[in-house]
């Protein structure tokens, strides 16, 4: 009787009890920029690095981990996320100027970052401003835009492990490459050190400017993912999709941006498998026409329904 009623225990009652919160079956659908998805089994938001490491310490083996930034280039499956999703949130924001480098926590936005960067002079980060994320969510995939991604400027970060174990890294172990990081898939990026110089201010401002300009003017900013696919070696995923006709192409309330077609957006009521199938029917096209197998840029997670 007593293993039955065990059995019922939600996760969350299994849980050592944090300094941070915890959620059960909190939604996360409204925290992703597609807007849609299913709900986390437990939510976790850590005060500081030391809770989430103590937090991770106590953590049962069998309980899987997700981190979630501000899923600005992810897709939550309609059934949800089994286990722990951890969102860095108050603790992790801070951003310092350390002489000309940047110390940022993992949970700060990367156009915070860059504007940052910009008002004390320093030159070399105006490409995060173009990322929509945080810095934390640069690790997995290197991120990177307008001619810079992170492995660029990265001098050293703090990660914990899934033991609650903390470390200081360099890009070296990381084996950062393009949209690709060799990091174990249990780190918890906290915090990054990252490479700038003195500049001309005004010359910093006219690039974020710029940049933001380029934005507004080929990328679509309603519901979506940011960039689908990644670009294939000395090829634009673009152009691949729109010489297979998919410019447009819509699945329920899915559609491949009009405006730029390496965008998928929900027009307002699109599931997550909506939006996983309408991509997959873009590969499918692009390599029936190519040959070329489009890789997903936007990482598709949880369990469908």
């Amino acid at each position: 009787m007593m293993a039955l009623e065990s059995s019922r225990l939600h996760l969350i009652d299994r849980l050592t009890k944090p300094r941070g919160r915890l959620t059960a079956d909190a939604p996360l659908g409204a925290q992703t920029w597609f807007r849609t998805g299913g709900p986390a089994e437990v939510l976790f938001r850590p005060a500081d690095t030391e809770d989430l490491a103590s937090f991770l310490k106590a953590l049962p083996a069998d309980v899987p981990v997700t981190v979630l930034g501000v899923g600005s280039n992810l897709l939550v499956r309609d059934g949800g996320l089994k286990g722990v999703v951890i969102r860095l949130m108050r603790g992790f924001t801070a951003i310092a100027v350390d002489g000309s480098d940047i110390v940022a926590g993992a949970g700060a936005l990367d156009l915070n970052v860059a504007l940052t960067a910009r008002d004390h002079a320093l030159a070399g980060l105006e490409f995060l401003s173009g990322i929509p994320g945080t810095i934390g969510g640069a690790f997995p995939t290197n991120a990177g835009a307008y001619g810079g991604e992170l492995s660029d400027v990265l001098i050293s970060a703090e990660a914990v492990d899934r033991q609650g174990n903390v470390r200081t890294v360099t890009p070296a172990e990381l084996g950062l490459s393009y949209r690709h990081s060799e990091a174990p898939d249990d780190w918890i990026f906290t915090s990054a050190r990252l490479r700038a110089a003195p500049g001309d201010q005004m010359a910093i401002a006219r690039r974020i400017a710029e940049i933001d300009s380029a934005r507004a003017e080929t990328q679509p900013r309603s519901r979506t993912g940011g960039s689908t696919f990644a670009n294939p070696a000395n090829l634009k995923a673009w152009e691949l999709i729109e010489r297979a006709g998919c410019r447009g192409l819509r699945l329920g309330d899915a559609q491949v941006s009009e405006k730029h077609c390496n965008f998928l957006i929900n027009l307002g009521d699109a599931t997550a498998r909506d939006i996983e199938a309408l991509g997959e029917e873009v590969r499918g096209r692009v390599f029936k026409q190519t040959g070329i197998l489009l890789q997903w840029e936007i990482r598709r997670i949880g369990e469908g329904k």
